[in-house]
């Protein structure tokens, strides 16, 4: 089965690691590149603000990129749509790295990169279904949950790629990092994207479109048909997605702030349990896939949720003992561990609530808005309410029993609805 499908793995895994790679490496760029070489003209904190603020545009393209591309996706097919964001993102990633600076050309430095970010964020938007459905769709049916958990790693593999890459970067003196240094991992992201296409110039389209088809039951106007008959599903994607991303972001972004300031953790300290969280993520994000194929993925979610939830006060308790296996023991067992499970099986989950015609565009609209509600907003939150409290983790703690919440209804509503597939009339339970 896997020699049979071997490309297609490849191809699914290849677009999302590149896609989580080209996020994290500008949100790395921002922090420490983009502020001095695109935005020297302000004052030094109003130039890191804008910086970020340009990381954050994704957040809100994101969702159009998202709904245009599902609708092509579900009009002409999965492998031309893919073929097609992988270029876009690709493509702007690779430009950020050649752009001039302000100092050669002024204004339209910045111009150009919120130009570029912009159309990165168009393509983003459109790879994670499209990823998704090309492991999915040519899963067996005993095999759903490992294959739709493959695309799914390359969340964690894309942030190691770029924290490593850039980590090397910065051995460079400051000088040449700040000069020519910063370009490498943008430029480098072009032999990722053109492995990607390789690998998927040789794909066939995905056995459940082309049923679709066959079936004469190509959608003329997926979005409609999604918001008028599927809104139900959609809003039971955005909760499933909620538990998966609000925690993402507090365990492996907002606990470095909190780690370094609050508790006087030292940033190596904070990233490298970060980094080790991740690697046990990715080992354990297809195992978890896996595993599902017995268990059912509706009870592991579930399971994986609730756990979650039970771990938030001690995650907390192991910070506060300010050593270092504290902070990597809390992040291993939240990030690597508990949270593992929980991505591996949110893919499939999605994709097993809609029908084939209408897919693509369903799981991206549950996703980008789960993804808008609870995602990059979650740090932002989560440091409002420590600020509020005057250093209190308590109301952290709640807010992410929010997350648990909503995302356990969200699974409650999901065993209602079970797998839709009218072309052959096959019912299965998630």
């Amino acid at each position: 089965m896997l020699r049979e499908n071997k490309k297609v793995l490849i191809a699914s895994l290849t677009g999302s690691a590149i896609e989580w790679f080209d996020y994290f490496l500008y949100g790395t760029a921002a922090a420490l590149v983009f502020n001095k070489v695109f935005f020297p003209m302000v004052d030094p904190v109003i130039g890191l603000i804008l910086s970020y603020l340009s990381f954050s545009l994704t957040f809100f393209i994101r969702p159009i990129g998202g709904v245009i591309f599902a609708h092509i996706g579900d009009r002409i097919g999965r492998k031309k749509t893919l073929v097609l964001t992988l270029s876009l993102m690709g493509g702007a990633t690779v430009m950020i790295g050649l752009l001039p600076t302000y100092e050669t050309i002024g204004i339209w430095a910045p111009v150009l990169l919120i130009l570029m970010r912009i159309v990165q964020g168009m393509g983003i938007g459109g790879e994670w279904g499209g990823a998704l459905l090309l492991a999915y769709e040519y899963a067996p049916a005993n095999r759903k949950g490992f294959f739709g958990s493959i695309p799914q790693a390359g969340v964690t593999i894309g942030m190691l790629m770029a924290t490593f890459i850039v980590s090397l970067m910065t051995l460079l003196s400051e000088d040449a990092f700040l000069s020519w240094g910063w370009r490498i991992p943008f430029l480098l992201s072009a032999v990722l994207v053109l492995l990607g296409l390789w690998i998927r110039k040789d794909i066939d389209e995905t056995p459940d479109f082309k049923q679709v088809k066959r079936a004469g039951q190509v959608s003329k106007a997926p979005l409609s048909i999604t918001v008028k008959h599927h809104w139900r599903e959609v809003l039971i994607a955005a909760g499933l997605k909620v538990v998966e991303t609000a925690p993402f972001y507090i365990f492996s972004t907002f606990v470095v702030s909190y780690a370094t300031t609050t508790l006087a953790f030292q940033k190596s300290q904070a990233l490298e349990a970060v980094t080790l969280g991740a690697l046990v993520a990715t080992v354990m994000i297809p195992l978890m896939g896996l595993l599902s194929d017995k268990t059912g993925r509706r009870r592991m979610y579930a399971c994986s949720v609730v756990l979650l939830g039970l771990f938030i006060v001690p995650w907390f308790w192991l910070l506060d003992t300010g050593t270092t296996w504290g902070i990597v023991l809390a992040t291993v067992v939240a990030f690597g561990i508990l949270w593992a499970p929980v991505t591996a099986v949110l893919g499939t989950l999605c994709s097993e609530i809609f029908e084939a015609r209408v897919r693509y565009t369903g799981i991206t609209l549950g996703y980008q808005l789960g993804a808008a509600l609870a995602g990059g907003t979650a740090p932002l939150i989560a440091t409002g309410l420590l600020a509020h409290s005057g250093g209190d983790w308590t109301p952290v703690a709640w807010y992410l029993g929010v997350t648990v919440a909503i995302s356990l209804a969200a699974i409650f509503f999901a065993s209602r609805i079970g797998r839709k597939t009218p072309l052959n009339g096959e019912t299965s339970p998630l």
